[in-house]
C-alpha cells in the first residue's frame, strides 16, 4: 500500500524556517512525484512545491518560490520541505502527496487533482506576526 506521512510542522514567528518530512513507504521511491500542499481555513487547497524523484525535477508556487526548497533523500524514503522566512499567510495544514509521473506532467504535478494513490494526514503549521 502507498503511503506517505507528514511530521515536522508546529508554530514559528514570521521571519522564522521550519521542515516539514514526507516519509513515504509501499513503493519504489524513484518512480513517483511528491507534492506538497497546503489549505488554509476558508480556502482551497493549492500546491505548494513537487519533487519527481527520478529526476529531480522540482516546481514550486510563485509564492513560495524562493523562501521554500524541496529535496528528497532516498535512503531515508523522505521528501523535505525546507521552509524560510515564513510569513503569517504561509499558515495552514501542509499535506504530501504521492502518484506517479506522467509524460508532460510539468508543473501540472502542482495541482492537488493530479495526486491520487496516496494522501497524508496533514500537519499544521502556523506563523505568528
Amino acid at each position: 500500500e502507498v503511503q506517505v506521512v507528514e511530521s515536522g510542522g508546529g508554530l514559528v514567528q514570521a521571519g522564522g524556517s521550519l521542515r516539514l518530512s514526507c516519509v513515504a513507504s509501499g513503493f519504489t521511491f524513484d518512480d513517483y512525484a511528491i507534492g506538497w500542499f497546503r489549505q488554509a481555513p476558508g480556502k482551497e487547497r493549492e500546491g505548494v512545491s513537487c519533487i519527481m524523484l527520478r529526476d529531480g525535477t522540482t516546481y514550486y508556487a510563485d509564492s513560495v518560490k524562493g523562501r521554500f526548497t524541496i529535496s528528497s533523500d532516498k535512503a531515508e524514503n523522505t521528501v523535505y520541505l525546507q521552509m524560510n522566512s515564513l510569513k503569517p499567510e504561509d499558515t495552514a495544514i501542509y499535506y504530501c502527496a504521492a502518484d506517479k509521473p506522467r509524460l508532460g506532467d510539468g508543473r501540472s504535478l502542482l495541482l492537488a487533482d493530479r495526486y491520487h494513490e496516496a494522501w497524508g494526514q496533514g500537519i499544521l503549521v502556523t506563523v505568528s506576526s
